[in-house]
This record gives C-alpha cells, sequence and structure tokens, in this order.
C-alpha cells in the first residue's frame, strides 16, 4: 500500500500555471495514470482537442462543473459524477463556469505513446495527425503517409 497527501505533490503541468499534480509516480502506480487537477475558471485540463489511440481516460469531477469539448456537442460533468473516453475518442475538458473545478483524471495503460490531433493531412487528406514530442511543444506527423509538419 502507498498513500500520499496531494497537497504535498507539486504541481508539475507542462507550459502552463494549472495546478496538475501527478499521482501515479508518488503512489508508485505502474498501470494506470493518475493526475488531480485545480482548474480556474478558463483553465484547461490540456491544450486542446485530442484523442490517445492507446489509452482510455476517466475523468472523475469533485467539485464544480467541466466541459468537454467533443467532436459532436459539449458534455458537461458536474461534482459527483465521472465520464469515459475510450481509446480514439477525441475530447478536451475545461473549466467554463466561475467557480474552481477539482478533478481526477485516471489513463490506463499509464504511458500513452499515440495521441492524434484532428487535423488532416496535407499530404494525403488523412483524418487526424499524430502528436509527436519535440523540444518546443510537438510536431504533427501522418499515421498513414508519414508525412511531418512542425506543430
Amino acid at each position: 500500500m502507498e498513500r500520499v497527501s496531494i497537497d504535498e505533490v507539486k504541481p508539475n503541468a507542462v507550459g502552463s500555471d494549472v495546478d496538475r499534480r501527478g499521482l501515479s509516480e508518488p503512489l508508485g502506480a505502474t498501470d494506470v495514470a493518475v493526475n488531480h487537477y485545480r482548474l480556474d475558471p478558463g483553465e484547461r485540463f490540456s491544450g486542446g482537442l485530442h484523442a490517445h489511440m492507446d489509452q482510455e481516460e476517466l475523468f472523475v469531477v469533485v467539485e464544480g462543473e467541466a466541459t468537454f469539448e467533443t467532436p459532436d456537442e459539449p458534455v458537461t460533468v458536474g461534482a459527483g459524477e465521472a465520464v469515459r473516453f475510450a481509446p480514439g475518442e477525441f475530447q478536451s475538458g475545461k473549466n467554463d463556469g466561475d467557480e474552481p473545478v477539482v478533478a481526477l483524471a485516471l489513463g490506463a495503460p499509464r504511458e500513452s505513446e499515440d495521441v492524434r490531433i484532428p487535423q488532416k493531412c496535407p499530404a494525403c487528406g488523412h483524418e487526424d495527425m499524430r502528436a509527436i514530442p519535440g523540444d518546443d511543444g510537438f510536431d504533427l506527423r501522418c499515421p498513414e503517409c508519414d508525412a511531418e509538419l512542425e506543430g
């Protein structure tokens, strides 16, 4: 058994001031990613609309109300509710309200190596591009024809 105080875990949001605390390592989790978020009004869980082709994601809202953009329509998830996105489902969550959102995000398997952005490939027209982490953010590569764009 491992136990951790969320307040004692240092925030580790990449490229933003969002209060995101990774709990996987402090808890010794090897098969699931666990992150604790506190989003002020207007803040986002992640950059934008994306899908993990190799990972399912669950968001459990503890306080407030989070809005998730999907290709079909926005989905609102309130305190005491949870939402699941299957591998390959595009989503992006944010705090559209006036009060803070506190939520847990869980992803399994823990490591996701195939993240897609809904942008057509200019070379072959494939519907989405694969996000490849780079020094200044990420580059985009087509999973169909391997064409590469700088992000």
